[in-house]
């Protein structure tokens, strides 16, 4: 469990206490081939892991409408503080993709789940959730 940081501001510690309680994954955690959906506010994005931080990400009609290879930065709380490669509810996942200088930051992320590769996303049965949760 996170402690407050005397060195950081109210808010800064908020947003990672709130990044614990919410819930989330960090890729290190998550085998090469390993298959999320991840639902944020205005997209549903299919992520297949292929190791370290890189993935075949798919799901934004302009960005990534087929699978492209991206390296996945980690989450924000929509500022420049990057929680690295983690996918955090309640976050925005920030990508960088080999078409565009800067990295993409989506919406707010509302769900995500960990799917075998045949299965479609309405069917996954494996939801991250908050640690201490099941």
């Amino acid at each position: 469990m996170f402690s407050p940081h005397p060195n950081l501001s109210d808010e800064v510690n908020h947003n990672i206490i709130q990044s614990e309680f919410e819930g989330g994954v960090l890729l290190a955690a998550l085998p090469p081939s390993t298959v999320l959906h991840i639902q944020t506010q205005h997209h549903r994005y299919t992520a297949v892991l292929l190791g370290g931080s890189d993935a075949l990400l798919s799901g934004h009609p302009e960005y990534c409408p087929e699978p492209v290879q991206v390296a996945i930065a980690g989450s924000t709380w929509g500022g420049s503080m990057l929680k690295q490669r983690y996918i955090g509810r309640g976050m925005h996942l920030e990508f960088c993709h080999p078409e565009y200088r800067t990295p993409i930051v989506t919406s707010r992320i509302q769900e995500i789940r960990e799917c075998p590769k045949e299965q479609e996303a309405d069917t996954c049965q494996v939801q991250f959730s908050s640690p201490g949760q099941s």
